[in-house]
C-alpha cells in the first residue's frame, strides 16, 4: 500500500532503543506480554484437556508467539462462530492476545465441543 513507509515509527524505535532508560522499560513490558502469552497458551491447553479432550494440543504451548495456529478445521470455526460467538481466522489462527483468564475456559469449551461435533 505504500511506496515508502511512513518515518514516525522507525524514529520511535530508534528513541526508545537507543535511550538506555526507555529500552529497560521496553524490554521489562515485552517478558510481561510474553510472560502473560505463554501462560494463556499452558492454560488453554491444560482447560482442553481437564474437558477430556482426545486431541494432542502439544501445538499450543510449543508454538510461540502472538498467534496460534490451532488446526482446526473450517467447519469448526465455523461452528465455533455460531454457537460461541468466537471469532477465528478461517486458516485457524487464533490471536492469544486476545485470550484472559476470564474467557479462556470459555474459548476451550467452544473448542472442545466443536471437536466433538466436527470431526
Amino acid at each position: 500500500m505504500y511506496r515508502k513507509p511512513p518515518a514516525h515509527g522507525m524514529i520511535l524505535v530508534s528513541r526508545i532503543l537507543s535511550d538506555p532508560k526507555l529500552r529497560l522499560l521496553w524490554e521489562s513490558e515485552m517478558k510481561v506480554m510474553t510472560n502473560r502469552i505463554m501462560r494463556m497458551r499452558a492454560c488453554l491447553r491444560r482447560n482442553l484437556e481437564k474437558l477430556g479432550s482426545h486431541i494432542n494440543w502439544e501445538h499450543i504451548t510449543n508454538q510461540v508467539g502472538m498467534f496460534c495456529y490451532s488446526g482446526l478445521s473450517i467447519d469448526q470455526i465455523v461452528y465455533i462462530a455460531k454457537k460461541f460467538h468466537v471469532y477465528i481466522t478461517h486458516d485457524g489462527r487464533i490471536s492469544m492476545a486476545g485470550v484472559t483468564e476470564e474467557n479462556v475456559e470459555y474459548l476451550a469449551e467452544a473448542i472442545h465441543e466443536a471437536t466433538r461435533v466436527n470431526k
